[in-house]
């Protein structure tokens, strides 16, 4: 909306084969033409990275692979966005390379998407500890997918996150919303955030 240049890089797809719309696809189509979307390695089935990439035969996505992405993408934009699969601490290969690794070599910030059920607050301040270990910022917090009507636990994660995550809640995205056509998507996303 701001008319920023925006890449997003997906540095492993899992789940899809070649030729089906996958994350990174599924943001421009959201985003609209000012979204630039990238994806690195593709993996057929949906398993962790190092898991598909080993069973598929293909060589896995290595951390200063996604860097080297991330740095050619910054010369022509005016922000990356390094979207993860899985977890900070999912493997991307066998030796245990992880996105995390890929955040340290671009001395990156990260944004941590949480859901906002039962087990949030835990997942959260684990990748948060994670985090700061490695000397990484977590600039904060947004929730992946807030039901239309959120239980008590939702509820209650919702202001306990930031305390979770040493980090404020920056917003939360509705269930459902990757589901809209692009243009309501685009008209209502900046009240999410």
């Amino acid at each position: 909306a701001r008319g920023r240049r925006v890449a997003v890089l997906k540095p492993a797809q899992t789940g899809l084969a070649p030729g089906e719309p996958g994350d990174a696809a599924e943001v421009a189509r959201l985003a609209g033409a000012h979204v630039t979307p990238v994806e690195l390695a593709r993996f057929p089935e949906p398993l962790a990275p190092a898991t598909a990439a080993r069973r598929s035969g293909l060589a896995p996505v290595r951390p200063y692979e996604v860097a080297e992405a991330a740095r050619k993408l910054a010369a022509g934009h005016d922000l990356v966005l390094v979207e993860g699969a899985g977890g900070l601490l999912v493997r991307f290969d066998d030796e245990g390379a992880t996105l995390a690794d890929a955040a340290r070599l671009l001395a990156a910030p990260v944004l941590v998407v949480a859901p906002a059920g039962l087990g949030t607050l835990n997942a959260t301040a684990l990748t948060a500890e994670a985090l700061r270990t490695r000397g990484l910022e977590c600039r904060g917090v947004v929730v992946g997918s807030l039901p239309d009507r959120p239980d008590l636990a939702s509820r209650c994660n919702i202001e306990d996150l930031p305390v979770a995550a040493g980090a404020p809640l920056l917003g939360a995205v509705p269930a459902g919303a990757g589901g809209l056509p692009a243009a309501d998507f685009a008209a209502r996303a900046a009240g999410w955030l």
